[in-house]
């Protein structure tokens, strides 16, 4: 029997909440994401936990422990119990009432095999006992050996209960998939078929989505697919991935890891990525990258004007859209412009200039030294006429 064994299940809070739930007499387990991801050797974030207790008597335990309980989404089940200065999900077993293909309404359960059966893949149906003792009432150990992500049961009604979960399987896929095999073919006809449905989702939530998808090591085999079944235009109008791999491949050679804005302006212009509702962050980043690739300047006097690393983003992106290699000094030419100070200062052009005038000579000065690669001096550049 696999018996789960691993740093995280010693974590002073995670054993302080499963402490609470045991000594109130309620079965606990660690469930999803951080049994999958030991399993897979993979980096493991959230430590999630399910029980057999209701929310109101996992509050109450967790109260009695002295841990703090809060009702993040008890109207769905989960308290998050504070413990140890950290948060844990703790949430009740369930069963589906009803969907709409955006939420549903659940009812709590005390069965495990229930639980399992309303999630999405089969992968992400592992449990692990406080012991290790793994329980997989749905055959994801199955699956996961094979790095193959498959929904539980029936594809179409996994899919109806929330079409968000089209979009995960593309996104777990190149977390944790196979490339090798493709995604599942049941799963993928499935979405395709079912695509229509993303028209339901709010943009946040299909944002969101891609982002992940796109901060994989390597999305490019995940949104291939998806751009050949339809279902990338649907999400991102315009969206074009045919240069995604060569990309992925330009981050390695650049030793750039993965970054979801600097792939996100590979593919998809303004319009589209403005669909998504991304961060005002990420929207100023991506609209200047884009702008920055396709003016083809200089990549020194990027670096300069906008910073070394947009410099070396827009580089990568304007090689990937020409499909062509990196320039062999790249790596110089960044650091050059993202080290140059310009030698001129507002005091060395007064008085003869003030105001207006003294900004319009200041950017002719720095545009005619940029020009000349920073190598123009001080004395040079207040000679030039």
């Amino acid at each position: 029997m696999t018996r789960l064994d691993a740093p995280w299940m010693r974590d002073p809070g995670a054993l302080r909440v499963m402490g609470a739930l045991a000594d109130g007499g309620k079965r606990a387990w660690f469930v999803g994401g951080c049994v999958r991801n030991t399993l897979l050797g993979a980096p493991v974030g959230d430590i999630d936990i399910a029980t057999d207790a209701t929310p109101a008597q996992v509050s109450d335990l967790a109260a009695r422990a002295g841990l703090k309980p809060v009702p993040t989404g008890e109207d769905h089940g989960t308290i998050t119990v504070v413990a140890e200065g950290a948060g844990y999900e703790v949430t009740t077993l369930r069963r589906d009432v009803a969907t709409d293909g955006r939420r549903a309404v659940v009812a709590f359960s005390t069965d495990i095999a229930e639980d399992a059966r309303r999630r999405d893949f089969t992968m992400n149906a592992l449990y692990a006992g406080p012991d290790g003792t793994i329980f997989d009432p749905v055959g994801g150990m199955a699956d996961l050996r094979a790095r193959r992500f498959r929904f539980i049961g029936e594809p179409q009604q996994r899919i109806r209960e929330d079409f968000l979960r089209i979009l995960r399987l593309f996104r777990f896929h190149a977390w944790y998939g196979d490339p090798a095999q493709g995604i599942d073919p049941e799963g993928l006809a499935a979405a395709a078929e079912l695509a229509d449905g993303l028209e339901q989702l709010s943009r946040e939530r299909v944002g969101g989505e891609l982002m992940r998808l796109l901060g994989a090591p390597d999305p490019a085999p995940s949104v291939a697919t998806m751009q050949q079944a339809g279902i990338l235009s649907r999400v991102l109008p315009g969206a074009d991935a045919r240069q995604l791999a060569l990309l992925v491949h330009l981050e390695g050679t650049a030793g750039q890891g993965p970054d979801a804005v600097r792939r996100l302006a590979l593919i998809a212009d303004e319009d589209g990525a403005g669909t998504l509702r991304l961060s005002r962050a990420d929207s100023r980043r991506h609209a200047l990258l884009r702008d920055l690739a396709g003016r083809g300047s200089a990549p020194a006097a990027d670096a300069y004007r906008h910073g070394a690393q947009a410099a070396l983003d827009a580089s990568l992106i304007r090689a990937a859209m020409l499909e062509s290699p990196l320039p062999a000094d790249l790596a110089d030419k960044v650091a050059e412009g993202g080290n140059a100070r310009f030698p001129v200062s507002a005091q060395d052009l007064m008085p003869a200039y003030s105001g207006a005038a003294l900004g319009q000579r200041l950017h002719q000065l720095e545009e005619a030294w940029i020009a000349s690669g920073f190598t123009l001096g001080r004395e040079a550049l207040l000679a030039l006429d």
